[in-house]
């Protein structure tokens, strides 16, 4: 959402975080299906005319259900294929790294639709086709309880890292595909550890910046959109406790926040 705000402050904007039942990446396909579809249909019934799933691990696992469920009547967009597409035209040499819950890591979609797309990509600087690409993985299960303490700044937090990004950097990776949206709290670390050879993906931003292509080529859903600026805040746990971490994540203060049930 902070990285939509930037490119669309006039417009409406629901939030659902589902605080009360996160993190995902440590449970199963079908319950993490069963709780996006959930989240997905309360945004719906408040009016919402398009649903963006932020978290990587509900685009690996619901996505497509959902879609498939939905058809052409309501929109629901993902976050991973963003994030991969913006990996491959920025890769050099087609070493890609993904760092992810570990549901996300163990699904692996990001290798499977890295692979799918690399051949019908060119590298926009050489213009020549991309190298096979091989993609790297590594599960990071320590680092959404730690941002969600507040331990951002901690060496603690700087150490589970660095272990972490020891596997990436001994296969020397040249992109990095943060994939949690948690992870962009982190992103000068990951940048600090890997070094000005490796290119940092944050799959917020590259969200974002497709969702501003999807409009520009669909004006007749663009044009459905009200733009009044209203933001409004839900969650699934305590309020005070969701506008403070939510705060940090935002960049701003929140307004209201109100706690729903399903």
């Amino acid at each position: 959402m902070r990285e939509l705000i930037k490119l669309f402050p006039q417009h409406d904007m629901l939030y659902l975080g589902d605080s009360a039942r996160a993190p995902y990446g440590n449970r199963s396909k079908e319950t993490v299906t069963k709780y996006t579809q959930e989240g997905v249909e309360f945004l719906f019934s408040q009016g919402a005319k398009i649903v963006l799933i932020a978290c990587n691990t509900a685009s690996t696992d619901a996505l497509r259900f959902l879609q498939q469920k939905y058809g052409d009547e309501k929109k629901v967009l993902g976050a991973l294929i963003p994030a991969v597409e913006e990996a491959l035209e920025k890769t050099r040499y087609g070493n890609i790294g993904v760092v992810g819950t570990r549901g996300t890591i163990l699904a692996g979609n990001f290798e499977k639709e890295i692979h799918n797309r690399a051949p019908l990509l060119y590298h926009p600087t050489e213009k020549k086709a991309l190298p096979v690409p091989q993609v790297f993985s590594v599960a990071c299960p320590l680092l959404v309880p730690l941002i969600e303490e507040g331990w951002i700044k901690k060496p603690e937090t700087r150490m589970i890292l660095k272990k972490y990004l020891l596997k990436l950097k001994s296969c020397h990776i040249d992109t990095l595909i943060l994939g949690c949206t948690h992870y962009p709290l982190l992103e000068k670390e990951f940048v600090k550890k890997m070094g000005k050879n490796c290119v940092i993906v944050n799959s917020g931003r590259s969200q974002a910046q497709k969702f501003e292509e999807y409009l520009k080529n669909h004006s007749e859903i663009s044009e459905t959109l009200s733009q009044n600026g209203i933001r409004q805040f839900f969650t699934t746990d305590s309020p005070e406790r969701f506008a403070e971490l939510g705060s940090q994540f935002l960049g701003q203060k929140m307004g209201k926040v109100e706690k729903v049930e399903f």
